[in-house]
């Protein structure tokens, strides 16, 4: 059936089935740490922190892998990052006994590595199976992958804590990692050799984005990413358990249909942002669809104020924040693979990504301390101005249109 396929095609089902394969351990084993540990006695607050490397080094891996991607091809960068991946995984097999802090850590730290080599290699590959008169298959292929992504991560915590109760900790990732190790060896069959490779050999220093338009764009998606996970990341499950009085598994499962209805809404972004009027978006609805979220975390951050309806306010806001998030998540991720350059396409998506993780990075460490010291409202109110700062960055994004070609 794959033979009878085009080549993009199957290139890009490939790619896909990697990215899937990817983010459900991902997911799986972020629930299987967070579940393990708070039955160990870890607060909430301790257990994020586990995840601090995880973010770090996607900020490094980002700005090298796509550097890396450039010189050796995404075929290769993707099958390391699954290979690590695995390695990850593998760490976390020893005896309960062994499992400490700085190993978790470590453990982490390389499976955040492997996050971002295989995210960067998948995006970066996209571009160059649709030809560029494309635009529409381009932003439906884009929305679909990243869309699809964010649902399966969701569908992970769920597997995560599932195979933690049948199976228990240790055999969960046992089987996690046998799988993926499958997977991994189908990859190097499968995968074209040599994608993704740019002509011309770029030099370290090239990892820097040239471009007015990626920087712009770079600058925005973190302040974006920020905006999130500066309430989303440790602020809101603690309030949601404490405040709330519900318990892990409410919050854990709350939490993860959050996920998979962001990435269903995501995977739709190009019939709400593009078809209806036959064109492509550009800088103009990157403004548009800022500006919507910014009065959102101030609205929540009010009604917690004021002490009125916050139950209502904080379910509500949460979903109508996710489904507009997920529009200008979406959006981005089509810009970038729009703005980048065919040859050596990872650098600029690489460097873009980088950005991304630097806005988590920010956004976790400011929600664990900004909790701490003053509260959910404070984390919402300086969302909202992560929010103003992404708007006034979009603004000099540029605005053209472009008629969608078929496809």
């Amino acid at each position: 059936m794959l033979s009878q396929l085009s080549p993009a095609i199957r290139q890009y089902l490939v790619v896909t089935g990697n990215y899937w394969a990817f983010t459900l351990t991902d997911g799986a084993l972020r629930m299987l740490v967070v579940l393990h540990f708070y039955s160990l006695g870890y607060d909430a607050l301790s257990i994020a922190m586990l995840f601090l490397f995880y973010e770090f080094f996607g900020v490094v891996t980002n700005l090298v892998g796509g550097w890396l991607g450039a010189r050796i091809g995404l075929n290769k960068t993707m099958n390391i990052g699954l290979l690590l991946q695995v390695l990850a995984l593998s760490m976390l097999l020893l005896p309960a006994e062994y499992l400490i802090v700085p190993w978790v850590m470590a453990a982490q730290a390389l499976s955040g590595i492997a996050k971002d080599l295989n995210k960067m290699s998948a995006k970066s590959s996209i571009k160059l199976l649709v030809a560029d008169a494309e635009q529409s298959t381009l932003y439906k292929w884009v929305a679909i992958l990243t869309g699809s992504k964010n649902a399966l991560k969701g569908v992970g915590f769920f597997i995560g804590g599932l195979l933690l109760a049948l199976i228990g900790f240790w055999w969960a990732i046992f089987t996690m990692a046998a799988l993926l190790s499958l997977i991994w060896l189908l990859s190097i069959k499968l995968l074209k050799r040599d994608l993704g490779k740019s002509k011309a050999k770029p030099k370290f220093r090239d990892m820097l984005s040239k471009s007015r338009a990626i920087n712009l764009l770079s600058a925005a998606r973190m302040c974006l990413f920020a905006a999130r996970d500066v309430w989303f990341v440790v602020a809101l499950p603690l309030f949601l358990a404490s405040q709330f009085d519900w318990d892990h598994w409410q919050v854990g499962g709350f939490l993860a249909l959050w996920v998979i209805g962001y990435g269903f809404v995501q995977s739709q972004a190009p019939h709400l942002t593009g078809k209806a009027n036959n064109r492509t978006p550009d800088g103009k609805q990157a403004v548009l669809w800022a500006l919507l979220l910014c009065g959102l975390p101030a609205a929540i951050a009010l009604s917690i104020e004021l002490n009125w309806q916050v139950g209502p306010m904080l379910i509500g806001g949460l979903l109508l924040f996710g489904a507009v998030f997920a529009i200008n998540s979406s959006l981005h991720s089509y810009l970038i693979v729009s703005y980048a350059g065919r040859d050596g396409v990872s650098l600029d998506v690489g460097f873009y990504y980088m950005a991304n993780a630097m806005g988590r990075l920010i956004g976790t460490v400011l929600s664990g301390w900004l909790y701490l010291h003053a509260g959910l409202e404070a984390c919402l109110w300086v969302s909202s101005a992560f929010l103003v700062a992404t708007v006034l960055i979009s603004l000099a994004l540029p605005k053209h249109h472009s008629a969608l070609s078929s496809g």
